[in-house]
């Protein structure tokens, strides 16, 4: 049950993480479908900061770099997005769509490179971070305690206030509820969408490198996040695009993803003789499940999705 909850937390934390960069995002007007290509470039910048740190590093700063690391990368790779759909006013959709594909394929070349230059027989796309892993874990009585927790935590709780209690935070909002009225009181709409989807980066990337150090002590790149940024986005909605919400999501969805993890620990779950891939597709099942019936209920921002033309009323 200790395992249980611990993975319950940590795969929470990642979408939490993930899911607010979302909601900044798309309050601000823009629809980040690019997450998942976000979370992959975040978790190679990341990973690269460990494996190029030498071994003497101390744990603080072994942790405070690699936090860097990912979050510039994947607020670099945002960019992309901004530029694509605040600028040139192309579909959204497909510019995220190519950001996952693209960040992907990027992450596996650079890393092969990497390896071959390394070892000229190496050709994976592997990175392995087994000693720099255990700067991120502390084990407190049987419960392995991950930084990322305390970060998802201090993300919430700034999310939280920086959408409702500051100015800045209520003019994105209303940036991606009407874009116009914005505009008309002095509201600078592509500022404000460009501070968005950095915002989704700098939080997109830091779940990229939760990710792939929750449990494991190297990564393939070329298997991407496994479709978490997705998740990530279903999670934003049943959350309604709200901070509180997002976080009780999270957890019902990081509950279903740490089954496939820990199932085999409860005996009446290995009597029923299910095959391991179910639970792996559990929380994908359950996300279809649940927006099936929530999803005519939600209630997006006006804006979203929708270039803004300075010139238009």
């Amino acid at each position: 049950m200790l395992l249980l909850i611990q993975y319950t937390i940590l795969f929470a934390s990642i979408l939490i993480l993930v899911a607010l960069g979302g909601c900044f995002s798309e309050h601000s007007g823009v629809i980040n479908l690019g997450l998942e290509g976000i979370m992959v470039i975040g978790a190679l910048g990341g990973a690269l900061m460990m494996h190029y740190l030498p071994g003497s590093t101390s744990a603080f700063l072994m942790v405070l770099l690699v936090v860097l690391a990912s979050i510039t990368a994947g607020a670099l790779y945002s960019v992309l997005l901004a530029v694509a759909a605040i600028h040139f006013k192309a579909d959204q959709t497909i510019v995220g769509t190519a950001m996952n594909m693209l960040g992907t394929a990027a992450a596996t070349v650079i890393v092969k490179a990497i390896n071959t230059a390394e070892n000229p027989d190496d050709v994976s796309a592997t990175l392995q971070y087994v000693e720099e892993k255990a700067a991120f874990v502390k084990n407190i009585k049987g419960f392995e305690f991950n930084w990322f927790m305390v970060l998802t935590v201090v993300a919430l709780i700034l999310s939280y206030i920086v959408l409702y209690k500051t100015k800045f935070g209520l003019r994105l909002m209303a940036c991606g509820e009407h874009p116009q009225a914005a505009d008309s009181v002095g509201i600078n709409v592509y500022k404000m969408r460009w501070a968005g989807v950095l915002i989704s980066g700098v939080l997109g990337g830091l779940g990229g490198i939760a990710y792939i150090t929750a449990g494991v002590s190297a990564w393939k790149f070329e298997y991407g996040v496994a479709g978490f940024g997705f998740l990530a986005l279903a999670v934003m909605i049943f959350g309604q695009w709200k901070p509180t919400r997002i976080a009780l999501a999270a957890l019902l969805f990081g509950l279903f993803r740490a089954l496939s993890n820990v199932y085999f620990g409860f005996d009446f779950l290995v009597r029923l003789n299910i095959p391991s891939g179910v639970y792996n597709m559990l929380p994908y099942i359950i996300s279809l499940v649940v927006l099936a019936f929530t999803s005519k209920h939600s209630r997006a921002p006006k804006s979203e999705g929708i270039p803004y033309d300075k010139g238009s009323r």
